[in-house]
Formats: structure tokens, C-alpha cells, sequence
């Protein structure tokens, strides 16, 4: 008998305790945590990052009203009277492409171990909170990882160790591990258009030998992207993402593919852009910024991004639904008020074919 399932079964985004890439940094005095995350996020500054500590302050008062400080360089200071939730505050790093996080308060999914002398005791009382990991850092020369690592960790003479005054060291094996949660991407082609205008299905017009959803297929195929079609009606095919966000367009699309694999990042290409070619592909994988919410082709000529041949990055999908949520199912409207990375193109590459006058003249400068 099959188990009875009370809620859909949704593919969730990866996450650690708090947000989907986290570190732990514990072991030592909270002062010399946070230094050493300040002096590796200098050094860093190309990712967009966070760090999650603990007030240490006495007899704080509760907050009534949470107060929203902004400066007009763009410096925010929030006080607030939530309470530490990890599903509020995986909401609240969702956007961030690394979290560090003061390990003498919170447990994260990966650890860098501070070796301090005086803090053997805090280390013990937090060993089922160590997991994985990824180096020790000596605050003195001739320490050794505590007998309580030892036993835990058998392998420990393996585990990289520096000393705390090695911040090239540091910094360097850091900037590794953000490398390595760079999310992969897939390709995207958006069939499930209505083609008032053209009077035909649009992915299925023929400009390059073939219909332009296979050509965009194999286009993204060959930069080596795992690529599906969005469509309306659910075929069940293995090639196939149905879209599950009715009557939303472009937006219910790419909102749909987020939901199978919220994982990776989507290059989303629409068939109504015959000038779209292998070099503008190549182009805009080259000038991804996965740090950025998307990537995106602007027209020397346009004022606004070409969402439609755009990478949406992991951290894009909680905010088109946030926009969802206020009633806009723009995705242009989403990327002009985001932090984007734009790609400047000529107008031509990017025009779009909606009439058939305007698919025979596309035709003749094709050919």
C-alpha cells in the first residue's frame, strides 16, 4: 500500500541550516571571528556575502517596531524583534552567495575550526555541531587540534591547518569553497506563446534549415547545457518542463523551470528571436555573474534588458515570486530592479519576429 503523501512533493533548494551556502567559523573569541571574516570579505567583495552572529549586548529592551534605517549610500541597518527561524532566515539569505556564520552561537553545515587554547572546553561542548570540516586555523604555533577533534575525526591529520597570522592562506582556501558552490545551468527554450500575431505557432517557423525551438535547442546543447522546452500541455516528455504557472507567460515559465530544478541556473532563450546565434550564447555565458541575481543582453539602442535571453540565477526564483506576490508577472519588471549584470549587444541580434511580414523580411536577411 502507498504511503499517503498530506503535501505535494515540491524540489526544494538546497540549503544548509540557515542559507544554501554556509560556513561556521568557531573556536575562538568572537572578536577574532568576526576580524577574520572582515579581512576575507575585503578580499572576497565580488560575492555578495553575509555574516550571522549573536548580540552580546545585556538587558536589551524588545522592539515594538522594527526600524528600517537607510542611508543614501545604500547602507541599511534593520533592528527587528524576530526571533533566529531557519526557514525565515533562509528567506533572508536566499540572495546571498555565502553566509558565514559565528559557530560559538549557530551551528552551520561546514566548519573552519579556530585551535585556541583557552577554548578547548567550547570546542567539546559543540563536537556534534562539527561535521565537515574544511581547515583548522592555529592561534598559536604549536598547538595541535584538541584530543576531542581527534576522536572524532580520525583523519585529522589531513585537514588543511594554518596559522591565523596566514590570511593569503586563508583567504585563498576560502575564495575555493564559494568557487565550488557556483550553481551549473540548463538551457531554457520558451515554446508555450500564443502567436496571435504571426497566426502560427512561432517556435515551430523555420529560419535556420529547421524549427527555431530545435535550432535554440542545439544551440544551448552545444555550450553544453542540459536544455528542455517549456510548453503549456503536459506531453510527459523527458525534454519537457509543463508549466505550472498558469496563464503567466514567459514569467509562468520561467518560474516553472525554477520549480523542477531550483538548483541551477537557467539560460532562457524565447523563439522569437531568429538573430540569437552561437556567438551571443557563447557571449553571455562568458559574462554570467552568478553573484548577480541574472545576466542579462541589453540592445546598444534600449533603455531596459532583454529578459527573454537572460541566465536567471537560483537567487532569481525567490524574487520573481516575490513579485508574484504583489501582482507583477513581468520578469523585465524584476530584472530593472535587480542587481543585474548587463551584456550590451547590437539591436539586430535581439529583435523579435511577431507578424509575418516581419518573419519573410527576417527570412531574406537570413538567407
Amino acid at each position: 500500500m502507498a504511503k499517503h503523501q498530506k503535501h505535494t512533493n515540491i524540489s526544494r533548494r538546497k540549503n544548509g541550516n540557515f542559507a544554501p551556502n554556509e560556513i561556521s567559523i568557531l573556536g575562538a573569541k568572537c572578536s577574532i571571528i568576526s576580524d577574520l571574516v572582515h579581512q576575507v570579505s575585503k578580499r572576497v567583495s565580488n560575492y555578495n556575502l553575509a555574516y550571522f552572529d549573536a548580540s552580546h549586548a545585556k538587558d536589551v529592551e524588545k522592539n515594538l517596531l522594527t526600524d528600517f534605517t537607510f542611508h543614501h549610500d545604500g547602507n541599511l541597518s534593520v533592528t527587528t524583534s524576530s526571533s533566529v527561524n531557519k526557514y525565515l532566515q533562509r528567506i533572508q539569505f536566499a540572495q546571498f552567495d555565502f553566509v558565514f556564520i559565528n559557530g560559538n552561537h549557530y551551528p552551520g553545515e561546514k566548519q573552519i575550526v579556530l585551535l585556541d587554547p583557552e577554548k578547548e572546553a567550547s570546542i567539546e561542548k559543540r563536537i556534534n555541531q562539527i561535521s565537515e570540516i574544511q581547515f583548522f586555523v592555529k592561534l598559536t604555533q604549536e598547538i595541535e587540534p584538541f584530543q576531542c577533534l581527534k576522536d572524532t575525526f580520525p583523519n585529522w591529520r589531513e585537514i588543511p591547518c594554518y596559522h591565523i597570522n596566514d590570511v593569503e592562506k586563508i583567504i585563498h582556501y576560502i575564495s575555493q569553497i564559494i568557487s565550488e558552490t557556483i550553481p551549473a545551468s540548463k538551457g531554457l527554450v520558451l515554446t508555450g506563446g500564443k502567436s496571435t500575431r504571426m497566426g502560427k505557432d512561432k517556435s515551430e517557423l523555420n529560419y535556420h534549415g529547421k524549427p527555431q525551438k530545435e535550432f535554440l535547442k542545439k544551440l544551448l546543447e552545444q555550450e553544453g547545457l542540459k536544455t528542455y522546452y517549456s510548453v503549456q500541455t503536459n506531453n510527459k516528455k523527458n525534454d519537457e518542463i509543463h508549466d505550472s504557472f498558469l496563464n503567466l507567460g514567459p514569467f509562468g515559465g520561467i518560474c516553472s523551470a525554477f520549480q523542477k530544478d531550483p538548483n541551477s541556473a537557467w539560460l532562457v532563450l524565447a523563439t522569437d528571436l531568429p538573430f540569437v546565434d552561437k556567438n551571443l550564447v557563447k557571449l553571455l555565458l562568458e559574462k554570467r555573474n552568478p553573484a548577480k541575481v541574472a545576466t542579462a543582453v541589453i540592445g546598444k539602442g534600449k533603455q531596459f534588458p532583454e529578459p527573454l535571453i537572460t541566465i536567471y540565477e537560483p537567487k532569481s526564483y525567490s524574487i520573481l515570486l516575490q513579485y508574484l506576490a504583489q501582482g507583477y508577472s513581468c520578469p523585465r519588471k524584476m530584472l530593472i530592479n535587480s542587481d543585474v549584470e548587463i551584456v550590451e549587444v547590437e539591436d539586430n541580434l535581439i529583435r523579435n519576429i511577431n507578424t509575418p511580414e516581419e518573419y519573410e523580411a527576417a527570412i531574406k536577411e537570413l538567407n
